[in-house]
């Protein structure tokens, strides 16, 4: 899987030039390059077939289970509970990754393009109160988005929205957006289906 484009919406303070944050874009990068289908290939190819219709298209949860497990070989903690703008109980972060008394955290997009801004949003105001020293969200491109399953977030469709999160008054941290993509299509590879286990994109 290749990275094609990413978005910094905000940097501010002297993170963006420290180690720590040296140290996550090497292993974010990592975990999201590690990312191959079918299994054993050493490349991530899509199974040639349009989203659009109901049971088609490739599966987002698996490819996102294993940057996941990639990361938590990083020591990464998954589905990490974050009080950032809960009225009852935190909601959790994909990946998260403690930075002095605040967190990192990663957000793979699986849902449709309002869960995309929910996503940036919460990062933001996490940001904004103190919680939060940065975070990344990771969505398809729109090349790449066709080939899933049906309404996707996608880069594209979130880029009009950038410059509102820009101009968040963060004192210290890194807000960022990452379109993947894949290697290629071809008919002769496999779906990946909803129920595929992310070990097997490893």
């Amino acid at each position: 899987m290749k990275i094609v484009r990413t978005e910094i919406l905000i940097d501010a303070g002297g993170f963006s030039t420290s180690p720590e944050w040296q140290a996550i874009q090497e292993q974010l990068s990592n975990a999201i390059r590690s990312v191959e289908w079918p299994p054993g290939s050493g490349s991530f190819i899509l199974h040639d077939e349009s989203g659009k219709k109901r049971g088609q298209g490739s599966g987002v949860t698996p490819i996102k289970d294993a940057c996941m497990l990639r990361l938590k070989d990083y020591g990464w903690s998954l589905e990490t509970p974050v009080d950032i703008a809960a009225v009852r109980r935190p909601g959790k972060m994909d990946a998260t990754l403690p930075v002095g008394e605040r967190l990192f955290c990663v957000e793979w997009e699986t849902g449709n393009i309002s869960s995309s801004h929910r996503a940036v949003n919460k990062m933001a105001l996490g940001l904004l109160k103190g919680a939060l020293v940065g975070g990344a969200l990771v969505v398809p491109s729109r090349k790449m988005y066709k080939y899933l399953t049906d309404r996707i977030g996608n880069f594209q469709e979130l880029e009009p929205y950038f410059p509102l999160w820009r101009s968040v008054p963060v004192r210290n941290g890194v807000l960022a957006v990452i379109a993947i993509e894949h290697d290629g299509v071809s008919k002769d590879v496999p779906r990946i289906g909803k129920g595929t286990d992310g070990r097997a994109l490893q």
